[in-house]
């Protein structure tokens, strides 16, 4: 399947919003192909000579809602920083993940968020959870993981699991006062 710029689905598309569905295990084919060629776009799209050429968005996550197929799948590619201040890099294949625990205290990107199904820009903050466990299969390493990401971290998978609900990051803006202040949060 060609995943660009072009073949992502959009906001403006209904579809984008459909639930998506639990994956059977062990992984089709067909599955295990996507997946990978998901994951192939997220780490070719932060690549700028590859990116241009390709016409791929900068991303750290795709869900495969947005490649046109209702499966609970993504793909996620993040470089952070762990709470030593060393720089990280998170990378999994997700299959049916869920969040099984997450922490009272929430996070937001002081710049807002964004998606590659939503050109335009939505502005305000995003409140998630500060802290989650996420639980799933990891076809990257082929078992199940029990992930605790917090931070950068946990708002990307927060924001991934959303597609699978139809539910896209600017739905939890404020709409009376888009960067209301978040009492306690962690800033990011």
């Amino acid at each position: 399947m060609l995943i660009n710029n072009e073949t992502i689905v959009k906001d403006s598309d209904p579809f984008i919003r459909t639930k998506s569905e639990p994956v059977q295990l062990p992984l089709s084919t067909e599955d295990a192909q996507l997946l990978d060629e998901m994951f192939e776009y997220v780490r070719k799209s932060t690549i700028p000579e590859i990116a241009e050429k390709e016409h791929l968005q900068p991303a750290v996550g795709i869900s495969a809602i947005q490649v046109g197929v209702p499966k609970q799948m993504t793909a996620v590619i993040i470089h952070d920083v762990d709470k030593n201040g060393n720089e990280v890099e998170y990378a999994w294949k997700l299959v049916n993940p869920r969040i099984v625990s997450h922490s009272v205290e929430q996070a937001y990107l002081s710049g807002g968020e964004g998606c590659l199904s939503v050109p335009e820009e939505h502005q305000g903050y995003v409140p998630r959870f500060a802290r989650v466990t996420v639980k799933g299969y990891d076809a990257l390493t082929n078992q199940e993981v029990s992930i605790r990401a917090r931070g950068y971290a946990a708002i990307v998978l927060q924001h991934e699991l959303d597609h699978f609900d139809g539910t896209l990051f600017y739905d939890r803006i404020n709409p009376e006062d888009p960067f209301a202040e978040i009492p306690d949060a962690m800033v990011i």
